[in-house]
């Protein structure tokens, strides 16, 4: 049995949401080839275990949660990928084949927790650093999609100082795109930190507000005559599949954190959305009204399935990632919207309806990651040679290299 240790948590804005993810995918995974290892980060950055981190009702008392469950660090030894005790007895509480991450958004998603497990040489599912970092930050999306000639909204962006420094000269650069837009923080993700201006006052609100979450700042037109469509992909650079497309309706101007999350009941999460059976795991991303499959017509739906092959393919997206799309449904023309690397709720719910169950779709992301890891075992990252073996000081460096620049 393959033992899969699942990381999600983090130091992140989308924390509880990574939560969510993780129980349904625990609960998902298929009991006669894996045994879900739960890993959780709790936003202190301490990592800790213990079977019970399966149930959602554990993360309604979060220091009942630290005195119970095992502080943990996970580093490789002697081959193997151990999860040791940090405190009191230091023993290994349990040891692990694979990592299944399920973080979002800053100081997870983003490359972080792959460039960790990189360097310990641990095998993990979904994106490598490159595109996990790119898929997190959405200018360098847009540059990299507008460079593979996909559609992207107009758009500029800054950094918090540039526009400390001459707010005058960004908002004119703004303005030159027209009202109303879309201020986002760069490198966020679940709708935090987003907002429609419709006017220079709203415009100098929503700035601010973005720059609260984040030190880079996107601004975009806001697509009129709106259709939120979104189209999950399953693969990696040799072979990539769509899922059915998803037509999104939120409630709010765009589809906001408590649509996607909350649903109805803004205030708080409510019962449907905050417990959770056995069987099912949260809601998650089902919290969110949407129409599968989308209402757009064979042509409209073939182009996206395309662009989603080709925005994969641009980013070297592996695993499963979500694309979102903004649809001018006058017009029928679509532009990308932005990438997400590991999807709230892993995007399950786009595959179902073309027959590939959850449990499936989970299986299918481990095989590919551990065919990934075996190609990367064969190749050359270092040499068993030592340039530095007879190095001597100044001298020797100048003797046998000559002189170091």
């Amino acid at each position: 049995m393959i033992k899969v240790g699942v990381i999600f948590g983090g130091e992140s804005v989308e924390h509880e949401v990574s939560i969510i993810s993780a129980i349904q995918a625990m609960n998902h995974l298929d009991k006669q080839k894996y045994e879900a290892v739960p890993i959780y980060i709790a936003k202190n950055r301490e990592m800790y275990t213990g079977a019970f981190l399966k149930d959602i009702e554990t993360y309604s008392e979060i220091d009942n949660l630290k005195r119970y469950a095992k502080n943990i660090i996970l580093y490789v030894k002697d081959n193997r990928i151990v999860l040791q005790n940090k405190k009191g007895f230091k023993g290994i509480v349990n040891e692990i084949d694979i990592v299944l991450p399920i973080v979002h958004g800053t100081n997870c998603e983003d490359g972080t927790i792959q460039g960790y497990l990189e360097l310990l040489g641990i095998p993990y599912v979904g994106s490598n650093v490159y595109a996990a970092a790119v898929g997190q930050d959405k200018v360098f999306m847009k540059q990299i999609f507008e460079a593979s000639k996909l559609p992207v909204p107009k758009y500029v962006w800054f950094f918090d100082e540039e526009y400390k420094k001459d707010e005058d000269k960004i908002i004119k650069d703004i303005e030159k795109i027209k009202y109303p837009v879309i201020v986002k923080p760069a490198r966020l993700g679940s709708s935090v930190g987003i907002s429609r201006a419709n006017s220079r006052e709203e415009l100098v609100n929503a700035i601010e507000d973005a720059i609260k979450y984040d030190n880079k700042i996107l601004v975009e037109e806001a697509i009129q005559n709106l259709t939120e469509v979104n189209a999950s992909v399953l693969g990696d650079y040799s072979y990539y599949q769509v899922s059915e497309l998803e037509e999104v309706m939120g409630t709010d101007e765009f589809l906001s954190y408590a649509d996607k999350y909350i649903g109805n009941n803004k205030g708080k999460l409510n019962n449907k959305s905050s417990k959770m059976s056995s069987s099912s795991g949260s809601k998650g991303m089902l919290s969110a009204q949407r129409i599968i499959p989308a209402r757009i017509d064979n042509k409209l739906r073939e182009e996206i399935i395309e662009m989603t092959k080709k925005a994969a393919e641009a980013l070297n997206m592996s695993g499963v990632v979500r694309i979102d799309y903004l649809i001018d449904h006058k017009k029928k023309k679509a532009y990308i919207n932005e990438v997400n690397t590991i999807p709230g709720s892993l995007s399950f719910y786009l595959w179902e309806p073309i027959g590939k169950s959850y449990t499936e779709l989970l299986d299918d992301m481990i095989t590919l990651a551990i065919k990934d890891y075996k190609k990367k075992s064969k190749r050359v990252y270092s040499f068993e040679t030592n340039i530095l073996k007879n190095f001597n000081g100044s001298k020797g460096a100048k003797g046998k290299f000559g002189k170091l620049r």
